[in-house]
């Protein structure tokens, strides 16, 4: 797997993806975002992130969308790209990033590269991580670190959803929050 970082904001490139195989693909073709991208070792994209700076914090930059090709959903790679894209942020200079989720499996992935729920939904009732994750004394971090990962797990389970993400959400009643991946430097 390849990953590429194709440019940052507001001289992003075009993206085009195919809307049958990635969900958001239209959202890719705006140029005013950066972007970055994991290719399979054929050179086809498989994943792409679109991110952008805080309108009102220059020190914070939001991912706008993540999207796995639906066929290499699961595999890891969306997380992986991300983490890159978050390691090349904070060399750039950003203190902080941010994404809104709209489904569990985007929240747990999210935990694993060291994003945490803030307790703050959109407007459109998505999820807000941040990272880094606010920390406190080490007594008390595992403890908020789970009651803030069952917070936002509990929003999730008081919306319709598939039977498949019910069977997610259950899966992990009562647990932490998943082990954080590395760094990929």
């Amino acid at each position: 797997m390849e990953y590429e970082l194709l440019g940052w904001p507001p001289d992003g490139p075009r993206l085009r993806l195919d809307h049958e195989r990635f969900s958001y693909a239209g959202k890719f073709v705006m140029t005013n975002t950066g972007k970055a991208v994991a290719r399979a070792d054929d050179g086809t994209i498989v994943a792409a992130v679109a991110f952008s700076p805080d309108r009102t914090d220059d020190e914070t930059l939001w991912v706008r969308y993540v999207t796995v090709a639906r066929d290499r959903r699961g595999e890891g790679i969306g997380p992986a790209l991300l983490r890159r894209v978050r390691d090349r942020a904070i060399e750039r200079g950003y203190d902080r990033l941010r994404i809104a989720v709209n489904n569990p499996y985007a929240y747990e992935a999210l935990y694993r590269t060291g994003f945490a729920y803030t307790g703050d939904t959109t407007g459109i009732a998505e999820l807000v991580l941040e990272y880094p994750a606010a920390t406190t004394d080490a007594d008390r971090q595992a403890r908020d670190e789970r009651d803030r990962y069952q917070a936002g797990l509990d929003e999730f389970r008081e919306r319709d959803l598939s039977d498949d993400e019910d069977a997610f959400l259950e899966s992990r009643r009562d647990g932490g929050p998943p082990a954080r991946e590395p760094a990929d430097r």
